[in-house]
């Protein structure tokens, strides 16, 4: 892995990283998904205006070459819970949302890394994440730092069915 520098920030930060965090995603995609594109960029603006938001970018040099977000889960509105019976009974939840690498970085750690960065030090309990059912090697990743698939759901007409995969905080 390159040596990079990982740099962490909040929803204040945003304005800073927004075009960042869309062109890296859009670097990862690797396709002409315009459309998904203008979605994609409402997602950036949803998750960091959130209370709590985290972002973390890895820096190879002056090229951001990857990233993390996601923030706390509403107290009493966790919708993974439905997924799991009986829930546990801890009841803070951080959602990570997001994950991308440039496709000229991949297979290098970057993931693992910077989902660790993101998710260390946090106050919640569990944190949750959805994966496309049609990636098992990306599930495979998560279940590898400790992540469990604990249901299915599709949370859009127009998305894909997403594995439902939950973890303790700190990861192990």
């Amino acid at each position: 892995m390159a040596d990079l520098d990982v740099r962490r920030y909040s929803r204040e930060g945003l304005p800073e990283i927004r075009q960042t965090i869309i062109d890296i995603h859009a670097d990862a995609q690797g396709k002409d998904m315009d459309e998904f594109r203008k979605k994609f960029a409402w997602f950036v603006d949803h998750w960091g205006s959130r209370e709590g938001y985290r972002c973390v970018i890895a820096y190879d040099g002056d090229t951001e070459v990857a990233f993390a977000y996601g923030a706390p889960a509403i107290e009493g509105r966790e919708w993974w819970r439905e997924h799991v019976d009986p829930a546990p009974e801890k009841t803070l939840t951080f959602a990570y949302s997001e994950l991308a690498v440039r496709q000229a970085y991949r297979k290098q750690g970057i993931s693992d890394l910077l989902s660790r960065s993101l998710l260390e030090d946090r106050p919640e309990d569990l944190a949750v994440l959805l994966v496309d059912v049609k990636h098992p090697r990306v599930q495979a990743l998560y279940e590898d730092w400790g992540f469990k698939k604990v249901g299915e759901q599709q949370p859009f007409p127009d998305s894909p069915v997403f594995a439902v995969m939950l973890a303790e905080l700190p990861l192990g």
